[in-house]
């Protein structure tokens, strides 16, 4: 027995992905590694040299990830992986790795990675994710870095998302026979502005010609371009199903040294043809993923790159919804996005202005953006709150955040968020208040609860930071605390504003509809279903004090934590709630609108009867709110 592989082995099989394999494929690894002695502040490979054909795993010591500026970016040490992103992508190192102690590394070839661990499907999802995390940890100070603090608390699998995402292929492929002149299938992909074509028989894949084959056999002499494409094409192709990953298609293009995989009905050459996968379209993927948009927001020049970038997050959504990934996630990336594009533009308005702040200040967004729920491209709704300042200073520095407000608004509404109809905007001297102003404004209103101020409670108590000064919220959130306990009642009249859409069916289960206007036979998501279920979150979690919970779901997820005797209805309401929120997602994608408003002609009957099972949530909180807070006496 080789003592050595079977050090190796007793070492790795402590690690993912290797602990992953089985004992015999890990054993043969282990007797093919090279063991490589590194001494302090020497290389293992440096910036711009070649890829080498192998990828490194740290047995003891400290290797250190540095950029040409030699800027450390990452450190690997004991069982952690380096250089794979660099030999699955090829080319040129992008980073250097040298050293930073004394230091003992296993090199593992290529060979051996395709033998043994792309074969395996779990150990190649293990290594696809660390190839992302590896990615994000690299860029990490270029990015806005709570867009990852606080997907961390959401989603914990958060590198799975991209790899293994179905990778969306090119629907279209340009084939031809095996008879076609090299010549006409040069200008057939020419046309078609392509860079691979597909030879089929009766529409299945027999072998397929890529630009490179023009370049290295037709442009070299090999060939004559009078000759048949079979003379030139390689064959035969990988072929692999509709709902291939991304990880799949990294894995297969990296095991079998392609750059294009043919994607077939049954996943197999002897079926039929219905896409292809190239190289370049993996890239694109990367290009859209929120890693990437987030970066760009930060490096973006003007408000049309601002403007492109949140159309790119649109179409992510999209791949979000079409994939069945959770609305969560989503809602929180999109989230995301929105709120660093946001704090793109208050950064550049500040500098537009150039006037030192007067203030500290806070800019808030509310409504269904405070509560991290707005995913289409719908209108705006913020708001500002200042630091209190001596009387005599008050009104220019009011007028400072006016004019702030009012180029910070001008600019998300070139970007596509509308202006608020309601004028529910910072920019409104109603709404950019100092934090004494809005404690009494939200005093006013819980006193006085009559329809408009209840109204303006369920916009405005669902408020979220998200540039300035955080500790003006926390004055604000005790001030609405403080005021609610000295008026309990208060909290009668919101559980009355929060039954005012009862369950939105008739007595004979048909839908209830918009009686006349634009809207007229449309059934509204928003008011009928998905507004009864956020002003009951908002209701209990105010009655039992909780100040941190805006989201909906959060909120139905800590009432469950808080309640567990109630623990089924706040979990019906929570599916309910994110089912509804999928689904007014999906509509406006579909329409290109808000989702508001649906045709229910449209819908099948299994969507319908999917509308309906959520209602019964509604109901059920509805009756818990009734009993709980005595409300048969107000209505």
């Amino acid at each position: 027995m080789n003592t050595i592989a079977v050090r190796i082995y007793d070492f790795l099989k402590a690690f993912p992905p290797f602990n992953m394999l089985l004992p015999e494929n890990l054993l043969s690894i282990c007797k093919s590694i090279e063991v490589q002695y590194v001494e302090k502040d020497s290389f293992i490979f440096k910036t711009n040299e070649l890829v080498k054909d192998k990828f490194y795993v740290v047995k003891d010591g400290d290797i250190g990830l540095f950029t040409a500026s030699n800027e450390l970016i990452d450190e690997c040490d004991e069982g952690d992986i380096f250089g794979l992103r660099a030999l699955m992508r090829q080319g040129n190192y992008l980073l250097s790795a040298k050293a930073i102690e004394e230091s003992i590394v296993y090199c593992i070839s290529s060979t051996l990675f395709d033998d043994y661990i792309a074969s395996n499907s779990e150990a190649s999802k293990y290594l696809m994710a660390n190839l992302v995390s590896n990615y994000r940890k690299s860029n990490i100070e270029e990015q806005n870095h709570s867009f990852f603090t606080s997907l961390q608390h959401t989603t914990p699998r958060l590198p799975d998302f991209l790899e293994e995402q179905t990778a969306d292929y090119s629907k279209n492929p340009i084939t031809c026979s095996t008879k076609t002149s090299i010549k006409d299938a040069a200008i057939l992909m020419t046309e078609k502005r392509v860079g691979s074509i597909i030879i089929t028989e009766k529409n299945k894949p027999l072998g397929i010609i890529t630009d490179k084959d023009l370049r290295t056999k037709i442009a070299t002499g090999l060939f004559s371009i009078e000759e048949s494409v079979s003379k030139i094409m390689t064959a035969p192709v990988i072929a692999y199903h509709t709902n291939i990953t991304v990880a799949e298609a990294q894995i297969a293009m990296l095991k079998h040294r392609i750059t294009h995989l043919c994607i077939t009905k049954d996943g197999t050459v002897n079926s039929e043809l219905t896409g292809i996968l190239s190289e370049h379209d993996i890239i694109v993927i990367r290009e859209n993923n929120a890693t990437v948009l987030i970066k760009e927001v930060k490096r973006s020049k003007s408000i049309e790159d601002l403007k492109q970038i949140r159309l790119r997050a649109q179409k992510l959504l999209k791949r979000y919804i079409e994939q069945q990934i959770p609305i969560t996630f989503a809602s929180k990336i999109i989230t995301e996005i929105n709120n660093s594009i946001t704090i793109k533009i208050i950064e550049n308005a500040i500098g537009f202005i150039n006037h030192p702040l007067p203030a500290s200040f806070t800019w808030l967004a509310i409504g269904s953006q405070g509560r991290e729920e707005q995913l289409l491209l719908t209108d705006q709704d913020n708001a500002l709150v200042f630091d209190d300042v001596p009387e005599k200073d008050f009104k220019k520095t009011k007028d400072y955040f006016l004019k702030l407000s009012k180029k910070v608004t001008q600019d998300l509404n070139a970007i596509g968020f509308e202006f608020c109809p309601a004028n529910m905007m910072a920019s409104n001297p109603k709404w950019c208040l100092s934090v004494t102003q809005w404690k009494q404004q939200f005093k006013r209103w819980i006193t006085l609860p009559d329809q408009d101020n209840l109204m303006l409670c369920t916009i405005f108590f669902d408020f979220e930071p998200i540039y300035g000064n955080k500790e003006l919220v926390k004055t604000m959130s005790e001030g609405i605390f403080e005021s609610i306990s000295n008026h309990e009642i208060f909290l009668n009249h919101l559980g009355v504003n929060a039954l005012k859409n009862p369950p939105p069916l008739s007595f004979f289960r048909h839908f209830l509809v918009e009686q006349s206007g634009e809207h007229k036979d449309q059934f509204d998501i928003k008011a009928r279903a998905m507004m009864p279920l956020v002003d009951a979150a908002r209701l209990l979690i105010l009655s039992n004090n909780i100040e941190a919970h805006n989201n909906t779901i959060l909120r139905y997820e800590k009432l469950i934590e808080l309640e567990p005797q109630n623990k089924e209805l706040y979990n019906d309401c929570l599916i309910a709630f994110k089912n509804l929120l999928h689904f007014r997602t999906e509509q406006g994608l579909k329409h290109h609108d808000s989702g508001r408003f649906i045709d229910l002609k449209s819908l099948s009957k299994a969507n319908r009867l999917e509308l309906k099972n959520c209602f019964k949530a509604i109901k059920e909180i509805q009756e818990l709110i009734l009993v709980r807070f005595n409300l048969s006496q107000f209505l």
